[in-house]
């Protein structure tokens, strides 16, 4: 019944969804992201469940969480061969709710097991009940891993995990315990064996719900025929197409047919099906196929231009009286602008009359300061002209950071290519020139070997110019080639004879284009005359001057509707990036020990968490790239997308517009997001951290890193990638071993571990000082501990 109308209603909505079958207990993330903060299924169809839910907090119940960016709840029993190393466990009883974490638990799960708990203290408590933090798993995954087994040194470092307080507290410890009738040993998790083999793709056709296998090497999208229905078996996720053409008993017969090929493989409870109509395939279905065509949308305004001119006269408007849609402003334009070219690499800071003019043959480092609500940010642009070379190119973003890293305030790095530029960037120029050619003295030197000035820009030659605006006080020319078929009917343009000068209006230009154009000539050549050339009534001059008439693009422009955000979480594995997508994101998906990417589509924005494992701006750039070009996104995407860098606690307005940003929740607490989720789930005041701009924490810092002051003299005996640190120096160290793209090690100068621990006092309280600083998290302690325990052997 549920499949049929599913499809009714499909066929009612245009056919244009994509629907999903999901299963209790086996739900993807997509589909939990729905239900903030969990799902946790009622045993009851019954309407009396609802007064049971009431008198469930006087009952105790325990629940299993699982996932790090959706809560995947499930009730089990109340026992303690219910817990385990891997999940967080949640024990809700009369008075308290504890949080079991197992050892071998990542520190996103348990915080995402803090807003479960926060879910059920408000609805099954009215918000009045005790919170406790359970590490009873850490002391007992000690016990199995370290070999110790009840002699005095193991319990010597069981207290001193105790006497830390963040990780195991004795007297929630022992309740906890009590309620399992006492402590005893958790077993060890058994390895899952993991499955190396490909899964195998089969491929049938709907024949009256009789499956026809076809035998193809190669999934193709021309066998796929409209007025046929396939299935696409491909392990653990199976999907149904059908043709446009066929009908809806035909698509309830299909479906039909699906569901009784799951039950007859045996696997309803654990695959996933999807099931979609022609032409609004999902991306993961055209990954199965070698070919798969990109479908050109037909544009908004020849599609619809008719229908809407037809209901605004309706209503009595003139079509030609809407006014255009006036562009949002993304950044205050009361700023201060510094631009600096690159060469040979070092940096030449440009005058205020040259800034406004960039070459396509250099790169140039782009600085816009201004103050929003209060704080004062600092906005770095990389730009790399299309025709750079190759070592201006390379050294430009590793002079950006180190420019950025020597402000004070909020930096925000970015990287832009000629010819795909955002309107931010544009937007921070109150006027902006782009000529052919170069003043890098690499640049010269690369033309004078090639014998070859052809485009360059030169003064009282011939030249086309490409005239646009933003606002009515920011507007840009970008030479272009000198060609009838670059014109375009939506544009406007200025043309140079020597000292001749045509402005040419196209068609469907914007009033607001022509405005600004007598302010640009003033800029190109102050004190000439132009003429005035409207499309269609071009003089034989104009046209000499182009080389000839030529068919150029004259459909109107038309701002096309956004695409879908979609933010990823970044990880490392064998030394490939691996994205994950977070679904239905918002700002409590910003973890600090993550590093995730916002995808725009013509832009991607790579957010550092403070405790994350990047450690340099470049870094994250470099994450940046490998996310753009390393097939992650299934439509391949320009390298040359413009890619920013944006640090915790450094969010500018144009990122944070992009969640519903709740500026209270962006407070530099003292540990990681699970510390600091439990710390404000207890009430308690917030400690806070402000780290300097180059991200070292003092507090986070671990043994054998040095903490001495960053001084001028320091940074120059100090390697180059140690002085652009990212995050901590800590977490820069742990990084180093753990990333394959991280930044070089610290100077020899700096201490070992080893020679530090040798010339410290050695006492067992010392000892344990160094080993568990307060903010490190369990599973940490017992790695660094096991570690540390090695060396000394």
């Amino acid at each position: 019944m549920a499949s049929d109308k599913a499809v009714e209603l499909d066929a009612a909505l245009g056919s244009n969804t994509v629907q999903h079958r999901e299963t209790q207990g086996e739900e993807s993330d997509k589909f939990l992201s729905y239900f903030r903060p969990c799902i946790i299924p009622v045993h009851s169809h019954s309407p009396s469940h609802m007064e049971g839910s009431r008198n469930k907090s006087s009952q105790t119940t325990m629940f299993s969480c699982e996932g790090e960016h959706v809560a995947r709840v499930t009730e089990v029993v109340f026992s303690r061969s219910s817990l385990d190393h891997k999940g967080v466990f949640i024990v809700d009883t009369a008075s308290k709710i504890f949080v079991f974490s197992g050892c071998n638990s990542s520190v996103q799960t348990r915080a995402k097991a803090l807003d479960v708990v926060r879910h059920l203290k408000e609805n099954r408590h009215s918000g009045r009940c005790e919170i406790a933090a359970i590490g009873g798993a850490i002391c007992s995954c000690f016990l199995h891993k370290s070999g110790w087994k009840g002699d005095n040194s193991c319990s010597f470092y069981l207290s001193m995990i105790a006497e830390d307080g963040k990780l195991v507290g004795d007297s929630d410890a022992g309740e906890f315990w009590n309620l399992f009738g006492g402590y005893a040993p958790i077993p060890r998790d058994l390895l899952e064996a993991v499955s190396m083999n490909m899964p195998l793709e089969k491929l049938f056709w709907i024949n009256k719900r009789t499956l026809v296998p076809m035998e193809a090497h190669l999934l193709d999208r021309e066998i796929l025929n409209s007025d046929r229905s396939y299935i696409l078996d491909c392990s653990t996720e199976i999907f149904l197409w059908m043709g446009m053409t066929t009908l809806v008993s035909e698509r309830k017969t299909s479906v039909t047919a699906l569901e009784d090929y799951v039950h007859s493989q045996g696997r309803s409870s654990a695959v996933r099906t999807v099931i979609m109509t022609e032409g609004h395939e999902t991306d993961d279905f055209k990954l199965h196929f070698q070919h798969w065509p990109k479908i050109v949308e037909m544009k908004l305004y020849d599609a619809g231009r008719e229908k809407v001119a037809a209901i605004f006269k309706h209503h009595g408007y003139d079509v030609t009286e809407i006014p255009e849609h006036e562009p949002q402003q993304l950044i205050s334009c009361n700023g201060s602008l510094k631009v600096w070219l690159v060469d040979c690499g070092c940096t030449t800071l440009l005058s205020t009359e040259e800034q406004e003019k960039l070459y396509t043959g250099d790169c140039y480092i782009v600085q816009y300061s201004y103050v929003e609500d209060g704080k004062d940010y600092h906005l770095f642009f990389a730009w790399y002209g299309k025709n750079s070379i190759k070592e201006d190119s390379v050294a430009t973003a590793s002079l950006m950071s180190s420019l950025a890293n020597s402000v004070k305030g909020h930096p925000v790095v970015a990287q832009v290519f000629d010819g795909r530029e955002p309107e931010l960037f544009f937007s921070i120029f109150k006027s902006l020139i782009i000529f052919k050619g170069g003043r890098s003295a690499a640049y010269k030197n690369h033309v004078v070997q090639k014998s070859d000035r052809n485009g360059c820009h030169q003064k009282d030659e011939v030249a086309l110019f490409h005239v646009q605006a933003l606002r009515h006080d920011c507007v840009q020319a970008i030479q272009v080639d000198l060609v009838a078929t670059s014109l375009n009917s939506s544009h406007c343009y200025i043309l140079q004879d020597h000292s001749s000068f045509f402005i040419w209006l196209g068609s469907l230009s914007s009033p607001s284009d022509h405005n600004m154009l007598d302010r640009m000539m003033n800029k190109l050549c102050p004190f000439k005359q132009s003429l005035l050339v409207r499309e269609g009534s071009e003089p034989d001059d104009f046209w000499k001057v182009l080389g000839g008439r030529s068919e150029y693009s004259k459909e109107k422009r038309v701002k096309g509707w956004p695409a879908d955000r979609h933010l990823y979480a970044c990880r490392f594995e064998q030394g490939l990036l691996k994205v994950k997508e977070v679904f239905s994101f918002c700002q409590d998906d910003l973890a600090t020990e993550e590093t995730l990417v916002l995808d725009c589509n013509n832009e991607i924005y790579v957010w550092v968490g403070l405790h994350s494992d990047v450690t340099s701006k470049e870094q994250a750039l470099n994450i940046g790239k490998m996310f753009l070009q390393d097939g992650i996104l299934h439509d391949r995407r320009s390298i040359e997308t413009t890619v920013y860098i944006i640090t915790e606690g450094d969010e500018p307005a144009f990122f944070t517009d992009f969640f519903k940003w709740d500026s209270s929740k962006q407070s530099s607490m003292v540990g990681n997001s699970f510390e600091r989720k439990l710390a404000l789930l207890k009430g308690l005041s917030p400690k806070l951290e402000t780290p300097d701009r180059s991200m070292r924490r003092p507090s986070l810092r671990r043994p054998g890193v040095s903490s001495e002051t960053s001084t001028p003299e320091h940074q120059q005996q100090r390697p180059t990638a140690a002085r652009r640190a990212f995050g901590s120096a800590s977490a820069g160290r742990f990084a180093r071993e753990r990333s394959p793209a991280a930044a070089p090690t610290a100077s020899p100068s700096t201490p070992s571990p080893r020679s530090r621990s040798s010339s410290s006092t050695s006492t067992p309280t010392a000892v344990a000082r160094q080993l568990f600083p307060a903010s490190l998290h369990a599973s940490e302690a017992v790695h660094a501990l096991s570690n540390s325990t090695s060396r000394r052997r």
